[in-house]
């Protein structure tokens, strides 16, 4: 947890820059929690069992502590202990609440073991589906009523919804989102946990890393099996219209999942909504027609060529940019036009071994390169920090 807070106090001191913050390199507001009990606490952590409540002479605790119980965790230090909500629900009353001055805060959450769970604040999603023994991540989050209030709750399933440890830092007295690349999609567009690992890796969770952290802020709201109906009704959208403002973009995959539950004609409703509630937020909406699979391969009668243009809804996606003059990357043939020039079997290389449809590292690299390049071709703002590819 010591490397995450550097991780965290580095982005901190950077984003104060970018929207004119007050904390200082040597005077950061730090809170920090573990959770459950048994453990021995670091000293500079405030240790928590599940009975203990929320009270003002405190400041922080559980909103109704018989909901919350004390697990084990199977981590290290902070990740060895944590408690478990066993009521949740996005807008559940059964929240951990930390007094916080109205600002700008990044909080860094490390769960016990989950199959897997999603992070809420302030009655919506802020991180979806973390997996695995004591996953990490973090959010900013402007506070403006006195209080933060968390949950760890499902995301599509999961049962185990656990918080092992929490840091919140303030970055800014004034709480403002800075600039933010929004990104929505399904399982080839999500993050996955842990982080640093290389076999199954979603192009969103490679963005944060090509764009320039001093313009944009990225923040991931895809998740595995989604469709744009469940986008639109299941909470991740909320998120986004929750925060999302002018000078944000929108980068929204969807079609792969659709094509199995309802018509194009239908799919094209859903997107519709989604795409005007952007809109109307005064952010840049840029749809982005999935990349084909592994075996998407035909013949120009001579040579193997990659092709899936005809898959995932794709005709449907562009007459919808069009028509809502809205941005579009396509990423389906920019993919395939890369793929062609490499090969079936380089190809393949770029997949998770044994999967024709999601990526390792290496392949997320190169489709979230895709992305932005394109991006910047099409000259959007902000979008000047990738060179080359």
């Amino acid at each position: 947890m010591k490397k995450v807070l550097l991780t965290v106090l580095t982005v901190v001191l950077c984003l104060s820059f970018m929207i004119g913050g007050s904390v200082s390199a040597s005077t950061p507001t730090v809170y920090k929690f573990n959770f459950g009990a048994g453990s021995e606490v670091p000293g500079d952590y405030i240790q928590v069992n599940a009975s203990e409540a929320y009270t003002p002479d405190k400041g922080y605790g559980f909103n109704t502590p018989q909901d919350v119980i004390n697990v084990a965790a199977s981590g290290t230090g902070v990740g060895s202990t944590a408690v478990q909500f066993v009521k949740y629900g996005v807008t559940s009353a059964n929240t951990f609440n930390v007094d916080l001055d109205k600002g700008l805060y990044q909080v860094q959450v490390m769960l016990g073991d989950t199959s897997r769970s999603s992070v809420a604040a302030e009655g919506v999603y802020q991180l979806l589906n973390l997996t695995g023994i004591t996953p990490e991540d973090s959010f900013l989050i402007p506070i403006t009523d006195g209080q933060l209030n968390l949950i760890v709750t499902a995301g599509i399933e999961g049962n185990a919804h656990t918080i092992a440890a929490l840091i919140i830092t303030k970055v800014s007295k004034y709480p403002v989102m800075p600039r933010t690349v929004w990104i929505g999609g399904d399982s080839t567009v999500a993050n996955y946990y842990p982080k640093d690992a290389d076999e199954l890796v979603g192009w969103g969770q490679i963005i944060t890393e090509l764009v320039n952290p001093e313009t944009f802020q990225v923040r991931n709201m895809a998740s595995a099996g989604q469709i744009a109906k469940g986008f639109l009704e299941g909470g991740s959208l909320d998120t986004i219209l929750k925060y999302i403002k002018r000078g944000d973009y929108f980068l929204f995959e969807m079609g792969i999942n659709d094509e199995k539950k309802y018509s194009e004609g239908q799919f094209t409703i859903y997107m519709r909504q989604i795409v005007e509630a952007v809109k109307a937020k005064g952010a840049t909406v840029v749809l982005v027609p999935p990349q084909g699979r592994a075996i998407s391969w035909t013949t120009d009668g001579v040579n193997l060529v990659h092709y899936a243009e005809d898959d995932s809804y794709r005709h449907a996606t562009i007459a919808l940019s069009q028509e809502q003059n809205v941005g579009l990357v396509d990423l389906n043939v920019l993919s395939s036009a890369y793929f062609t020039s490499i090969g079936p079997a380089e190809t393949d290389l770029l997949y998770k071994t044994g999967d024709w449809l999601h990526f390792n590292r290496k392949g997320a690299t190169v489709l979230a390169k895709l992305v932005v390049q394109d991006l910047q071709k099409q000259g959007m703002d902000g979008f000047d920090y990738l060179i080359s590819f």
